[in-house]
């Protein structure tokens, strides 16, 4: 496929991995008032997206050297389309219950688009099996105890009123992700055994 060639080549792998960790150090930045105010046994589980494209990163380094490690992709697939889907909806929701949205707004939602897309684009590399997949739903699952019994979750002024659906939702859209990482990897390496 002249899509796959493309994406795999590895001049391509380079760029994107510059995009990758340029967006993860300005994601970092971006989260730097929030991190100022967290206390520190919460510190990896507050700047999601940054952390998501942090392991996709990492993915892409691995794919570079000629290595497979399979939790950092486990980690990276399902974080990508977890926290890429969240931050567009929830940018989506802001424009529908304000009526507005910043240009910063626009960009999350492009930037994070692009985020859950470049996820499944790099899926037939993965080398994911259960128990990789296993921790990275742990991880996925903790991350939202910490934002929503804790109250680390990030902060969207307009959406603050609903907090609780969001939380609702969030829990749901980690297991369809799980679910759509196990159809799309797990099972399919467990196929080519």
């Amino acid at each position: 496929m002249i899509l796959q060639k493309i994406l795999f080549h590895p001049y391509f792998i380079a760029l994107l991995f510059i995009v990758n960790l340029l967006g993860t150090i300005y994601g970092y930045f971006w989260y730097g008032n929030q991190l100022s105010d967290t206390p520190v046994q919460f510190l990896a589980f507050v700047p999601d997206s940054p952390t998501a494209s942090l392991f996709f990163t990492l993915f892409l380094l691995f794919l570079l050297i000629g290595k497979h490690v399979p939790i950092i992709e486990a980690l990276a697939f399902t974080s990508l389309v977890k926290y890429g889907t969240w931050a567009v909806v929830m940018n989506l929701l802001t424009l529908y219950i304000s009526g507005d949205l910043s240009w910063q707004g626009y960009m999350l939602i492009a930037s994070h688009g692009a985020m859950a897309i470049q996820a499944f684009l790099y899926a037939p590399l993965y080398k994911i099996k259960l128990g990789h997949l296993a921790i990275a739903a742990i991880w996925l699952l903790h991350n939202e105890l910490i934002d929503y019994v804790y109250g680390m979750m990030p902060v969207y002024g307009s959406l603050t009123d609903y907090q609780q659906h969001i939380g609702y939702f969030t829990f749901w859209l980690s297991i369809i992700t799980i679910f759509t990482v196990y159809q799309i990897s797990v099972k399919k390496n467990i196929r080519q055994l």
